[in-house]
């Protein structure tokens, strides 16, 4: 598997086909395999968070999640091929578990959203097996509950939607203590999508990479955290400007 690294954080470059088959891999090995989403948010608020950074860095499979990625991978001189956005990963792998009866864990999602999302991932999959469901949060002192009920639960492959960097953190730290889980990746906001709490982004914003834009229209009070993508371009153009000069020197 071929990786690159944008601003220090690990970019696996793989298509959803080939994260799915690797997935089917990871759940042919007794222990758990993290899986992060990446995209700009993520690198960002990795430059300035020791543990997320970590959980970066030790994941088994870090997905190429967002246009503006796979934008400044190519700007960078590494193309990522395809990406492989995590909401549409969820529904493919709930669809490879129910064809291969493996059980599955949803962990998180606000106001009994996880549910909802329970529900429309079992209309579309009727043979999906989800063993388990709790809001929960990644507090502390909820650890020990949210740990035994995984592990009770007989499930072998762990959604947290708890938002990143807390779901990222939360699984890296008890990889050790999930004692059946195989497949573990943090999904963010994929359970609101999922039960159509929350609309995605029309396909065109999102091939231009403005789907941090829709979002921001339909919930405003993301404007702090979009700031993160400012950031991001404004390094990645910082970047690709200092490569630039060391080239110019080197040719002179």
């Amino acid at each position: 598997m071929n990786s690159i690294t944008v601003l220090g954080v690990r970019v696996d470059d793989v298509t959803m086909a080939e994260a799915l088959a690797q997935v089917d891999d990871f759940m042919q090995e007794s222990r758990l395999h993290q899986i992060v989403t990446v995209n700009p948010e993520f690198i960002s608020a990795a430059q300035n968070d020791a543990a997320f950074s970590s959980a970066l860095a030790t994941s088994d499979l870090n997905l190429p999640d967002g246009a503006n990625l796979l934008r400044a991978a190519q700007l960078q001189g590494t193309p990522l091929r395809e990406r492989v956005a995590g909401t549409d990963f969820v529904w493919y792998l709930c669809g490879l578990a129910a064809t291969m009866s493996w059980k599955v864990f949803l962990l998180g999602g606000r106001g009994g959203v996880g549910g909802q999302a329970a529900t429309r991932l079992q209309a579309r999959y009727r043979n999906l097996k989800i063993v388990g469901m709790f809001e929960g949060s990644p507090d502390a002192r909820e650890e020990a509950e949210i740990i035994s009920r995984i592990n009770e639960s007989g499930a072998e492959i762990l959604l947290v939607a708890y938002g990143a960097p807390a779901q990222d953190v939360w699984i890296q730290r008890h990889r050790e203590q999930l004692k059946n889980i195989r497949v573990a990746i943090g999904i963010g906001g994929a359970f609101d999508f999922i039960a159509k709490k929350i609309r995605r982004a029309p396909k065109l914003m999102q091939d231009l990479g403005l789907e941090w834009l829709f979002r921001l229209v339909l919930q405003p009070w993301r404007a702090r955290r979009q700031w993160a993508l400012v950031i991001f371009t404004l390094k990645m153009f910082r970047q690709t400007r200092a490569a630039s000069t060391k080239n110019l020197e080197i040719s002179t």
